[in-house]
């Protein structure tokens, strides 16, 4: 079977080498994504306040893990438990299953976390709201916690992000956004660098989860060719972002793990 190139960050990395290795599947990790603490004292700022009045938001909706992680940081002493959160009637929304992991991580209650449903075409901002829309009336707050890539809001889901906020604010509802974390590119070491150019052409699969990997992946091996490497792409934009990157073959599933185990299978 082909070996699988994760391309997620760090931490989500981990977990799918995890995952897909108890399927059988030769899984490596390969982050083209760093992940870290914002450290604007503007954004500082306001990520301290939106903690402070949890109360006085209808829900919580978080893009990523990421999200969840440096939102709930060790450091800050808040004691999250299901009576605290059922008494300020809070939701803790997540766009797919290792969002959910994460709040879930972090202290949140399973049964206040809303998502896609399991069978959802896709894991994002559409099949979430579809999940979520009955919750807002009018007058409600919503807070959306996302991070920050190269000076903007994250590029590879953004229009997601800022298409529920428009459904949220039909309904209705208010939205405001706190930063939480930064995202960037990651600097390869020589070992990746070589793994990297070894996968574009040993018919390793590439698990390409974000269209904002695909360009730094660009970016760091602007002399690869890529025409004889495959991508397996979670997402339609993401599929798009592979091919314009000269992706030879690219194939599309959705984000569910039994759906890249099976995509992958199909293809060994």
């Amino acid at each position: 079977m082909r070996r699988v190139i994760v391309t997620r960050p760090a931490r989500e990395a981990a977990h799918w080498v995890q995952q897909l290795g108890q399927h059988g599947i030769d899984a490596t990790a390969l982050p083209l994504i760093a992940i870290g603490p914002y450290t604007d004292p503007a954004a500082q700022r306001a990520l301290a306040q939106a903690r402070k009045q949890l109360d006085q938001y209808r829900a919580l909706m978080f893009v990523s893990g990421n999200a969840a992680v440096y939102f709930f940081e060790s450091n800050w002493p808040l004691a999250l438990d299901g009576k605290a959160l059922v008494a300020i009637n809070l939701r803790a929304w997540s766009p797919g299953p290792g969002t959910a992991r994460a709040l879930q991580q972090a202290g949140v209650p399973p049964d206040r976390i809303d998502g896609p449903a399991a069978d959802a075409a896709q894991f994002d901002s559409e099949a979430l709201w579809q999940q979520v829309s009955a919750q807002i009336r009018p007058g409600d707050r919503v807070l959306i916690v996302r991070g920050q890539s190269n000076g903007v809001h994250e590029t590879a889901q953004g229009s997601g992000r800022d298409w529920l906020a428009r459904q949220i604010e039909a309904a209705g509802g208010q939205v405001e956004f706190v930063v939480a974390y930064q995202r960037g590119a990651p600097q390869l070491t020589d070992a990746e660098v070589a793994l990297a150019q070894q996968a574009a052409c040993d018919g390793s699969v590439w698990l390409l989860s974000s269209s904002e990997a695909v360009a730094h992946l660009a970016q760091a091996l602007p002399t690869v060719d890529w025409a004889a490497a495959q991508a397996l792409a979670t997402h339609p934009r993401i599929a798009q972002a592979a091919r314009a990157a000269g992706f030879g073959t690219v194939r599309e599933c959705r984000p569910a793990l039994e759906d890249v185990v099976a995509s992958i299978e199909s293809a060994a």
